[in-house]
Formats: C-alpha cells, structure tokens, sequence
C-alpha cells in the first residue's frame, strides 16, 4: 500500500465537499475548488473522513493512490486556510510594488517587469524588506506563479542578487581572486 495513500483525510469544519462521480468539489470559507478525478481511483467519504483506494498493486494505480489522495488533502487545507509563498528580492535597487492587482518588478533590466497574477491569487509586496507575499486557495497555482516570479531573475551564484524563496541557501562561488 501506498503510505501517503492509504491515509484518510481528515475534512476540517466547515468544508463540505461534493463526489459526482469522478468530480470532487470542495467548498470553505475561502472558496471552492474542482477536481477531477482519475476514473480507477475510488474515493468514500465517512464522516469527516475521506479515504482513496485503488483498485490494483499496478505501478501505475500505486503513484495515482498516493497523488489522488495528496491532491484532495491540499483541496481541503485550500479552502479552509489557504496557501502563502514568500519571495525575497536582494540587490541594489532591486525592487517590486504592487499597481491594481498587477506586479511592478524592478530587477536591473532596463525596463520594469509586470506579472498579473492568475485568477484567485493575490500578491502583496512589503517595500520595507523587499518581500513578495503570493496568497492563494489552489496550492498548484500559488507555487506555480511563485516559481515564474522567481525564474524572471534567479539568484545568481556571486553576489547572490535576484529574487529567492523566503530561507532559500543560495550558495555562494568564490570570485576571481588577485593573483
């Protein structure tokens, strides 16, 4: 079995979720979210449990068990607390503001970047120590847009400038040295 799989998901209050045939619908205070589920896959809701088998030890049935179930856990924690990312910008002059619901990057190119977000995340910038806050209720779209942020100007290896996660060890290569 699965060890990721063969765990129930526990359904916090206040999230109610929907099985119409192989759409899952997962509804919070936060909002709602759609699923559509692999066919062989077999979802039972018992309460305030939810619980995935799978109907063969295939190795392909093994890998959906344990996404499957995964997939609905985040829908659940999505809806109820919802998922943050946290960027940091570090450079001279590196710096990002936020204009209506877009994303104004200043990155030493010779032209100011603009990310719109995809519906349903929301990016808050704190000017004072240069970070990027990405709030959203779909886990996928919240590190998605996180990781095209960051790919706009990764940290480069000898001065570390550029945009990082929150705790990200960028490591450090040694210069030219004076011979």
């Amino acid at each position: 079995m699965s060890r990721i799989g063969k765990k129930p998901v526990h359904v916090p209050d206040k999230v109610k979720i929907d099985l119409a045939g192989s759409l899952i619908k997962v509804t919070g205070p936060k909002g709602t979210l759609e699923h559509t589920i692999h066919p062989d896959m077999t979802v039972t809701i018992q309460g305030a449990e939810l619980t995935v088998a799978r109907p063969s030890d295939l190795k392909k049935h093994r890998a959906l068990h344990g996404l499957t179930r995964a997939l609905i856990q985040n829908m659940a924690l999505g809806v109820s607390q919802g998922f943050t990312r946290q960027l940091q910008i570090v450079g001279v002059g590196f710096r990002a503001e936020v204009k209506g619901k877009a994303l104004v990057l200043y990155l030493g190119f010779s032209h100011p970047t603009v990310v719109l977000p995809p519906a349903g995340v929301t990016l808050s910038v704190d000017a004072k120590e240069n970070k990027i806050t990405i709030e959203g209720i779909n886990k996928e779209l919240v590190g998605q847009t996180a990781a095209k942020i960051r790919s706009l100007r990764p940290p480069e290896p000898y001065k570390g400038k550029g945009v990082r996660y929150v705790g990200e060890q960028v490591r450090q290569k040694a210069g030219k040295t004076a011979g």
